[in-house]
């Protein structure tokens, strides 16, 4: 048994895989298996993998079936103790799985763990996240997970790792969702487990891609069920108040594309308190300006300059 299974799902990332590859080829802890689900890529991706001459590589090809079915895959080949999830567009330091296995050794009983990270938003520009109530000096369990997950997510998806066994008991990844499957799961574990955090920058998130999924239009996506979280979300204030959040984030994006009902549908079920003034503003607006101001924080975003409305 290896310590860790890096699971890789991939996906037309021909331009960026060997980067991603060779980014956890350099790490200095090596006990670990790099488990590659190609869900059927029609450019060069697989290609571009068998070029590696590594044992400890592996690739299994699927029919596209989406990122959660793969990485469900990868989940089910894995021997590893932790399993450590990476895009093949995005990147590690060297030193990201020691960092990762440290903290597991000294926090034994988390359900997630999560390192660092930085964000790339365009070409030379990178955002630092930070979060509600944990100092950048900080090391150890999060001591209100949900709270702090605020304003930027601690658990993004290509800096964490999770012992495999939590992950067969919460099923993984839910196939039917498009988008926000890794926030359902993250969100599933983190009522029932401790989250830990180094205080080390260890990868790098690449959101300055043009096609990626998180940038597709809200009409085509399928979003999780919020009605999972109902009874814990009576129990637990920073549960409610995050998830509101997103709810406040789904229905403001469809009412940008002109999906009033749907953007009504998640709306009814957030508190007042958590909808500030900027967001009640924003939807008195026709949608027609929203599709304009999206597309001018698009452009800013290119330069480095990036805000959120929901600060």
């Amino acid at each position: 048994m290896v310590f860790f299974s890096v699971v890789i799902p991939l996906y037309n990332k021909a331009l960026y895989i060997e980067d991603t590859l060779n980014s956890v080829l350099s790490q200095n802890f090596t006990d670990y298996e790099i488990i590659i689900i190609n869900d059927e890529s029609t450019d060069e991706s697989e290609a571009v993998v068998r070029r590696f001459n590594d044992k400890r590589i592996q690739i299994f090809n699927q029919k596209n079936q989406g990122v959660s079915v793969a990485r469900n895959l990868g989940i089910e080949k894995s021997k590893g103790n932790l399993i450590a999830f990476l895009d093949a567009d995005d990147y590690w330091y060297p030193n990201h799985l020691e960092e990762l296995a440290n903290l597991y050794h000294h926090f034994p009983n988390c359900g997630i763990y999560c390192s660092r990270h930085k964000i790339k938003t365009a070409k030379n520009y990178f955002q630092i996240p930070t979060y509600y109530g944990i100092d950048t000096t900080f090391k150890g369990i999060v001591s209100d997970y949900f709270f702090s997950n605020r304003p930027f997510r601690i658990t993004w998806t290509s800096c964490l790792a999770i012992p495999k066994e939590i992950l067969e008991n919460f099923t993984g990844f839910t196939p039917d969702i498009s988008n926000g499957q890794d926030l359902e799961l993250w969100t599933k574990i983190g009522i029932k487990y401790p989250v830990a955090i180094t205080n080390t920058i260890t990868a790098i998130y690449n959101n300055d891609i043009p096609d990626s999924l998180a940038k597709k239009n809200i009409s085509s996506m399928s979003l999780m069920d919020f009605e999972q979280f109902k009874i814990s979300e009576q129990l637990n204030p920073s549960l409610k108040k995050f998830l509101d959040l997103y709810r406040i984030e789904y229905a403001l994006r469809y009412y940008t594309f002109g999906f009033k009902n749907k953007s009504a549908f998640y709306l009814k079920d957030v508190e007042k308190q958590n909808i500030s003034l900027k967001i009640h503003f924003l939807l008195k607006l026709p949608p027609f300006f929203l599709r304009l101001f999206l597309k001018m924080k698009n452009l800013l975003k290119k330069v480095g300059m990036d805000f959120s409305i929901y600060d």
